[in-house]
């Protein structure tokens, strides 16, 4: 079982060196947990994939402490990208890069390419900083689920699903709910214009201010395998779907200005976008506890962040 640790300095500093003697520490972020392994060793990013049971050619995002350690892991650096991490980083944004040659497979799946990301949380960063002091250079962390369930957004979502998948030396760092709830966008960077291969809260809108309306959104013939990629994701136990009228035994996720059924139970009623992705995963899990008919998501609004909303739920409703 791994053990539960608050973000206080003495936690961090074991959690650090934890991780420099390879093992597994889960800790949080602005989007959801993470769980972490020293990216350079390969006996510790295999406990990962182990633990998640998520397939070895599926690459890891590594977090880095700022985007000063970005030469770090990678070459050929477009000055668009330079940009958007100067913009954007700390933050839920990651960047598709072209690998250094140091890079192994073990951490970017086989292909060329590796993912960073800075996030923007406290106790994730005054973690990454401690690594680094000790001598590490970056820490390969995936969400802290099983492959293809829901995201965890607490410290008590990671022990449910991966307690028993962790040793008495695995850390669990407790930083309270995660502020924004959902994972971070994915930006291919490879080429000379971006492409969005997961939205997230940065939005198309976002980017598209900074390096002009032309830049490419999305490509649904990009071959990137990443994070999320997969069609069926984020999977609850309840059945998931999308705007549909929900009946008796059912639980609802709408925004306040929509009505709930009677019969129907409130899984959660946010007032705007931005809380109802905050609360998404949690309200999934909700209903598992609850073990209702089904989840039913009503959601009519179209691009920005709501485009992420639907990404998670389109992939959770297992009858799209």
């Amino acid at each position: 079982m791994g053990v539960i640790s608050k973000c206080d300095p003495n936690s961090i500093k074991k959690a650090a060196q934890a991780l420099i003697d390879g093992n597994l520490v889960a800790f949080p972020t602005e989007t959801v947990y993470g769980l972490g392994a020293d990216a350079t060793n390969e006996q510790a990013v295999a406990k990962i994939y182990t633990a998640k049971g998520r397939p070895s050619d599926l690459p890891l995002i590594v977090h880095l402490p700022s985007i000063n350690e970005i030469d770090k892991w990678a070459t050929n650096i477009p000055d668009y990208a330079k940009k958007l991490a100067t913009l954007f980083w700390p933050g839920p944004m990651t960047l598709i890069l072209k690998r250094d040659k140091h890079i192994k497979d073990f951490v970017s799946g086989g292909q060329d390419t590796i993912g960073l990301r800075v996030p923007n949380n406290e106790c994730a960063l005054e973690l990454l900083k401690k690594f680094g002091s000790l001598g590490g250079l970056g820490i390969a962390a995936p969400s802290a689920n099983r492959y293809k369930s829901i995201s965890p957004t607490s410290a008590m979502d990671v022990w449910k699903e991966l307690g028993n998948q962790l040793t008495s030396q695995d850390m669990i760092l407790d930083g309270g709910s995660c502020e924004l709830g959902i994972e971070s966008t994915i930006i291919n960077c490879l080429d000379s214009l971006p492409r969005i291969l997961r939205p997230g809260w940065i939005t198309p809108h976002m980017i598209g201010n900074i390096l002009g309306p032309n830049f490419l959104q999305n490509d649904s013939r990009d071959s990137i395998k990443h994070s999320g990629s997969d069609l069926s994701h984020y999977l609850p136990k309840t059945p998931v779907m999308l705007n549909v009228p929900p009946l008796p035994g059912d639980g609802l996720i709408a925004l306040s200005k929509i009505q709930t059924p009677e019969g129907v139970y409130r899984l959660s009623s946010p007032d705007t976008l931005e809380s109802l992705a905050s609360v998404l995963y949690a309200s999934f899990r909700n209903a598992d506890e609850l073990r209702l008919n089904n989840i039913i998501v009503i959601l009519n609004e179209i691009g920005g962040l709501a485009e992420a909303i639907l990404d998670r739920v389109k992939k959770a409703a297992t009858h799209i």
